[in-house]
């Protein structure tokens, strides 16, 4: 199954620089040595099978082959060491606690830029800013309830948080479903390996949104809140509101009354408590932001704000998943909890501040430009394979709004064995775990690893031809 693999000049995670197999992955090492490659298929098959069946998909807008996609799976699994699982817990916890310190207080006293940790018109130009939400209190002061931030691994094996997803995380569902088709391919491969269940997710986040509850008596009436049939994480939102066993709802479901927020039935109307809501701020209200969203629910906001009803995530937390503050996270963390970053950073540069221009425009071919509110690989440029029209577009788009971009050096992500063109090669990979934090944190054991499928490249985002794997933790 091996033979021939290179792991190149990259960090892989299987195999050492010098060929021999990491002392973490030898047992799953030898199980896979010993698959005949016609079992093997014959097993893949059956995992892609079950992702077809059960409808495990995803949409991408505006591609004419078609809408909905099966999510590609690679049943090779990237395995996490134990210690290595501590650190990067221990960094990511430390994270969420600091950005929700900071989202409380930008949305409050501003501590952190009348100290001028972080330049004020950084803030004030953001445009996931809400600025209509200042001083307004959110239940137990937790702004991110849920967040997904995406780890990759440099050359050397170090950890980076490439960037934070504070809005409306998505790929859970994936996670899941991809360890249920590997216990159903592989099930021979979990035996005596010691990998840790990521099956709590669905539990946790249930009971996550009971915390965040306002209403303290009796069981609350929690709800999904989704933009549709046609977004492209649909499968999933129906997917965990299964799991959790609450109502899965569209705007139009719901109607806000006396400032409380009801949800239409077959036997008449019943009070929500809790929203998890997968729609951006800007479609959640009419009334408020964009006037013309079908999606969401006039008035919602203004039980919102009355603490009738608690929404996961909160309004304006799109702040913290700015790349441009993303930069700052570091010293938030110094700020808010007087500790140094367990987790590091990419290196980031800000064309906004003119030493910063100064070095982007004179590299730009060496480096990775990302808008600053972006996501899903979009609105990106990578300087070493891109052509010079496709710099000199981006050099442009960046004088002309400095703020509105961020740069990083090209780290060459680590690489783990993938079954791509009838051959085990290296292909790289990210890591975005699920970080649930309620009562208190709650780090599902993993997260999704996301693989870039194409040859070379390092763009693992689905929408861009990226598949993923499942991912253990040992015991």
């Amino acid at each position: 199954m091996f033979q021939g693999y290179s792991a190149d000049k990259f960090f892989d995670e299987m195999f050492s620089s010098d060929g021999t197999v990491r002392d973490h992955c030898e047992p799953l090492h030898q199980k896979f040595k010993n698959f005949d490659k016609d079992d093997f298929l014959a097993r893949k098959a059956t995992s892609e099978l079950y992702f077809m069946r059960q409808g495990i998909t995803f949409n991408v807008y505006g591609d004419d082959k078609g809408t909905e996609k099966i999510f590609p799976f690679d049943p090779v699994p990237r395995v996490i060491p134990a210690n290595e699982w501590e650190h990067i817990e221990a960094g990511l916890t430390q994270r969420i606690v600091a950005l929700n310190l900071f989202l409380h207080d930008v949305y409050h006293d501003q501590e952190i830029l009348k100290d001028e940790v972080i330049p004020r018109h950084y803030i004030d130009d953001a445009v996931n800013f809400r600025k209509e939400f200042r001083h307004v209190d959110v239940p137990k002061d937790i702004y991110i309830q849920i967040c997904g931030s995406d780890l990759i691994r440099g050359a050397d094996g170090t950890y980076y948080v490439l960037e934070d997803n504070a809005r409306c995380p998505s790929g859970a569902s994936y996670l899941l479903e991809n360890r249920n088709s590997l216990k159903r391919a592989f099930p021979a491969l979990f035996d005596t390996l010691g990998v840790r269940p990521v099956d709590s997710y669905p539990r946790d986040l249930l009971n996550m949104l009971h915390h965040i509850s306002p209403r303290r008596e009796g069981e609350p009436v929690c709800v999904l809140l989704t933009p549709g049939c046609y977004n492209s994480a649909y499968f999933e939102h129906c997917y965990l509101a299964r799991r959790m066993g609450i109502e899965i709802v569209e705007g139009r479901d719901l109607v806000v009354m006396d400032n409380f927020v009801y949800m239409r039935t077959t036997k008449g109307l019943v009070r929500v408590d809790v929203i998890y809501r997968r729609i951006d701020d800007d479609f959640i209200d009419p009334v408020v932001f964009r006037k013309d969203s079908v999606l969401g629910v006039p008035g919602l906001m203004n039980a919102y704000i009355a603490g009738n009803v608690a929404l996961a995530n909160a309004v304006g937390t799109g702040i913290a998943d700015d790349k441009v503050i993303y930069h700052f996270v570091p010293k938030m963390i110094e700020y808010y909890l007087g500790q140094k970053p367990i987790l590091p950073n990419v290196p980031t540069y800000l064309p906004s501040e003119e030493k910063d221009m100064d070095y982007v425009m004179k590299h730009l071919p060496e480096l990775v430009v990302k808008a600053a509110n972006e996501s899903g690989g979009y609105g990106m440029l990578m300087g070493p394979q891109a052509s010079k029209d496709e710099i000199e577009k981006f050099r442009g788009l960046i004088k002309a709004d400095p703020r509105n971009y961020i740069a990083q050096p090209v780290i060459s992500l680590s690489q783990s064995p993938t079954w791509c063109d009838g051959a085990m090669e290296g292909r790289h990979i990210d890591l975005r775990p699920y970080i649930i934090y309620g009562e208190d944190v709650k780090i599902v054991p993993g997260g999704l690893t996301r693989v870039a499928l194409n040859k070379g490249s390092l763009v693992v985002n689905s929408s861009q031809g990226g598949g993923s794997k499942d991912t253990w933790v040992l015991k």
